[in-house]
């Protein structure tokens, strides 16, 4: 059976139209949510890690910690598992981009209406005032375009060359445009064949590929013919011949795997660095302190350990850090203005209990010490500290948190 994928602009009444098109046809949907799922029980992220890939704000940490390539590599994984069993399916949302461009009996269609006609759905169907309309709606094209600009290095979400039918839902209307989806399907261009069940199979075995590198630490393109992979590494690497016998050890090893050719990309000559995600330290640890020339030196001397690390200068702005982009460790000073150290640590480990957090302070007592452990502190440092202790520290952290997954 032929696959359908459905891309669309927010308030472009994609949910009528997909429900017209599974009534007709009988087709199964596949939402966002059900991706997600499958892949924090495939990969053991977790849910909520992985539904901020679709973000177009990308993590602070996100250039040691890798979360939105890993979280990306697993969702094609899910998607070829459903892929690879032939059911009639129709994926609707993000996760619609994710399925290979040369998969012939995918129908990739886009569903999108004119500002106009979107701003009166969303006053008609939300009760939602204009302004704030045209703010979700700005807001969610934001996220759309950067998805898409980093599954298909395109500029354009709505670009022709990325679908098989854009659908204008405003002027068509709802049951024309489930009409024109359904016609489609007996298009002969969308027919299931060997070579389409082919490249199911090639698009399964370059996620898996895909999957095993990340869960090795390393993020590079992968692609799959047959058996004999293609790895692509998109950034500077200082010793190249030495990453690429990592690489290809490590994917040969791996079932269906018959050989495996490395090479560079486009991206490889900029100044970005290729980073291995190393899971034994930490990769995403926030300081806070508002002794500024210190805090910026040890998160540079943190990152020269391959440690990534951000700043925030008081107690407020790490709490509302945390609330957009929950890091693993936290290193805490105690005195602080306005929201001090101790609280900090309260709030934190009542909501957030899964960050460890190392208090670093100048001005501390045994009293206070006592008081942080109670609050559950991982451990209690003071200033000056040895780096080499810090980091210690931090590696054990690390090392909780991983045990606890």
């Amino acid at each position: 059976m032929s696959v359908i994928t459905v891309f669309n602009g927010l308030f472009s009444e994609a949910g009528v139209v997909v429900k017209r098109v599974l009534d007709s046809t009988g087709y199964r949907l596949v939402p966002d949510q059900e991706i997600v799922a499958d892949a924090a029980k495939l990969s053991g992220m977790s849910e909520e890690k992985i539904t901020r890939a679709f973000q177009a704000k990308t993590s602070v940490f996100n250039k040691f910690s890798h979360e939105k390539e890993q979280a990306i590599a697993w969702m094609r994984l899910a998607m070829a598992n459903k892929l690879k069993d032939g059911d009639a399916i129709l994926f609707s949302g993000f996760a619609s981009q994710l399925s290979a461009p040369e998969i012939g009996h995918v129908l990739k269609v886009c569903l999108i209406s004119e500002m106009s006609e979107r701003l009166a759905v969303a006053e008609s169907n939300e009760g939602y005032a204009e302004k704030h309309a045209i703010k979700i709606i700005h807001k969610d094209d934001a996220d759309r375009a950067a998805w898409v600009k980093t599954l298909k290095d395109a500029d354009d979400p709505w670009a022709t060359e990325l679908y098989d039918i854009i659908v204008p839902v405003g002027a068509t209307g709802v049951e024309g445009s489930a009409d024109l989806i359904v016609e489609q399907l007996d298009n002969a261009a969308v027919q299931i064949s060997d070579a389409s069940r082919a490249s199911v199979k090639n698009f399964l075995m370059a996620a898996t590929v895909e999957t095993v590198l990340a869960g090795e630490g390393h993020i590079v393109l992968v692609s799959a013919r047959k058996g004999d992979i293609t790895l692509t590494i998109n950034k500077h690497v200082l010793m190249l011949e030495k990453l690429e016998r990592e690489l290809t050890h490590i994917v040969s090893g791996i079932d269906g795997v018959k050989s495996v050719k490395t090479g560079v990309g486009k991206g490889y000559h900029q100044t970005d660095i290729y980073r291995r995600v190393d899971f034994a330290i930490p990769s995403k640890v926030l300081l806070v302190d508002d002794e500024r020339e210190f805090v910026q030196t040890l998160s540079e001397r943190l990152m020269m350990r391959d440690m990534g690390s951000a700043v925030a200068y008081d107690g407020e702005s790490a709490l509302n850090l945390i609330e957009d982009d929950e890091p693993e460790v936290m290193i805490l000073d105690l005195k602080m203005p306005g929201i001090d150290g101790f609280e900090v640590l309260r709030r934190v480990k009542n909501e957030r209990p899964n960050i460890e957090v190392i208090i670093l302070t100048g001005h501390g007592s045994e009293k206070d010490r006592k008081t942080c452990m109670d609050l559950g502190a991982f451990a209690y440092l003071h200033k000056p500290v040895d780096i080499d202790v810090l980091s210690e520290t931090l590696k054990a952290a690390n090392e909780k948190i991983r045990s606890g997954k």
